[in-house]
């Protein structure tokens, strides 16, 4: 839903994040954090919330907070507060949830994101401190239920915008853009199936220039696509409603991804009907502004700040380093190569295309490569980059015999192939052993090269004949044959500039 009127109704939408945090243990306690233990393992006395114990606050918490502060362009709270967050399920053993309501620790701020050609700026109300509820278990073909209190007490941050988006693709760009800024900082793994990176959104409609309408909030979307689906059946739903006569009834709600819809869980609850008080067991949380310098200082270079860099200093397209910026890394990743290719031999190698160093010039070779053939095979796999099973050291070696012309563009890919299998294996030698073994060396002779486009010339006489009358395509075909007859190893611009000597 591109246009910002659906059948004549403005779409509102809001959203609360919940990134979790990517500390090792709770936000209040020592438990440790660790994705698919067996349930209730990683529950101490705090988490079960056991009569005697006290919460004690989690330092990198406090700083993963701070940093995403920075990075939205917040302002850092000097003092915030935690306060109770009262209501009664199973899987909270403790009958409240600690949070943050009046004061908390990052306030306000941004994230700004391209959709299309058209920059939007999301504006944040708030980020608050605070700490997960259980997991109630239901297995249906027993009738039974059971709590896994493994999440309760995982360090959480809650990010609230304001309701400034007005469609699904904009609210999806939005929640893929906030995933890439606590990805790239650390602050949070971003795994949207562990529950890691979950968000609602607050959906509403309403004529132009009315006000706001009722929202419904759609929980816990875990997945970029049902995100939109769900925001788009919603959206036709309230519609639909509205316009057979009914009052839109505040609820939260669950999407479906079977029936592509959404159905009320429950009425949606306001702040009042949660009873928040200050917490009496946590004092207030004191952030000087050189605790929030230091955290500053620690923090990795920007995303865009790399992304200019990357442009500055290696050559690459802005499409390119946009793509070796999507996350910290691949951008890793692509600077090791292309250092260490550098580093093997640039004295020796030419410096084409108006390059001032070898960095700008195998910078780009490198890019091409991480985004493409590296990014490829990590897809075809379901890999994260740091899973590639090629290193950085071998990639840039593979390069190397490209630009020493051992290898061509078409063996240099079956050698990467090659050296997947080997699983990264840190041998200088490798590359050359593969290339030896499975003959993957580039011909280079030009007397074995001359002997084959002889005999390329003599049988294709009609293709020799359609050149010189002017027929372009019929060198292309004398090229095609060439390569052919060299079993892909001839070197392409070798045979190119023997057949324009031999057609001259």
């Amino acid at each position: 839903m591109s246009a910002k009127l659906v059948q004549g109704y403005e779409v509102v939408i809001g959203f609360e994040t919940h990134a979790q945090l990517s500390t090792q243990s709770k936000i209040f306690s020592r438990a440790p954090t660790a994705f698919g233990a067996e349930p209730n393992t990683q529950a101490c006395a705090v988490d079960l919330a056991l009569p005697g114990t006290l919460p004690v606050m989690n330092l990198g918490a406090v700083e993963r907070a701070i940093e995403l502060g920075l990075a939205l362009g917040s302002h850092i709270a000097e003092r915030s507060v935690f306060a109770r967050k009262n209501y009664f399920y199973p899987d909270l053993p403790k009958g409240y949830q600690i949070s943050q309501f009046e004061i908390p620790v990052v306030q306000g701020g941004e994230v700004s994101f391209m959709l299309g050609d058209e920059k939007k700026t999301v504006r944040l109300v708030r980020a608050h401190l605070e700490e997960d509820a259980g997991k109630s278990l239901h297995e249906d073909f027993i009738g039974q239920s059971g709590i896994d209190l493994n999440r309760a007490g995982t360090p959480l941050l809650e990010i609230v915008t304001e309701p400034d988006m007005r469609s699904s693709e904009e609210a999806v760009a939005y929640a893929k853009e906030l995933h890439e800024i606590v990805t790239w900082n650390g602050i949070c793994d971003g795994n949207m199936q562990e529950g890691s990176f979950r968000c609602d959104a607050n959906v509403s409609v309403r004529k132009p220039g009315a006000a706001l309408g009722t929202r419904r909030e759609i929980k816990n979307l875990n997945s970029f696509e049902f995100m939109q689906q769900a925001i788009d059946y919603e959206v036709r739903w309230q519609i639909e409603q509205i316009e057979d006569g009914h009052a839109i009834q505040q609820a939260t709600v669950l999407f479906n991804p079977d029936t592509g819809e959404t159905r009320a869980m429950r009425t949606k609850e306001d702040a009042a009907d949660y009873r928040y008080f200050p917490d009496p067991d946590l004092p207030p949380l004191v952030i000087s502004r050189e605790w929030v310098e230091r955290v500053k200082s620690s923090m990795p270079e920007s995303r865009p700040e790399m992304k200019r860099r990357f442009e500055a200093d290696y050559h690459v397209r802005s499409d390119e380093a946009k793509e070796l910026t999507r996350t910290r890394d691949t951008a890793i990743y692509f600077e090791a190569a292309t250092g260490l290719l550098v580093k093997i031999n640039p004295a020796n190698w030419p410096i084409p295309n108006g390059s001032t160093d070898a960095k700008q010039m195998y910078g780009s070779a490198i890019a091409k490569g991480v985004n493409n053939l590296l990014a490829a095979q990590l897809n075809r796999e379901s890999l994260s980059i740091a899973e590639s099973r090629v290193s950085p050291a071998n990639f840039a070696r593979i390069h190397a015999r490209m630009i020493d012309q051992t290898l061509s563009a078409k063996t240099a890919r079956e050698a990467f192939l090659f050296m997947w299998d080997e699983a990264s294996s840190e041998d200088d030698g490798l590359l050359d052993k593969i290339i030896d073994a499975k003959g993957l060396r580039q011909m280079n002779d030009s007397s074995a090269l001359e002997a084959i486009i002889d005999e390329v010339l003599a049988a294709n006489a009609k293709n020799v004949e359609e050149f010189k009358a002017g027929n372009a395509k019929a060198f292309n075909a004398l090229v095609g044959q060439a390569m052919k007859a060299s079993k892909g190893k001839a070197n392409p611009a070798q045979v190119n500039e023997l057949l324009k000597q031999k057609l001259a």
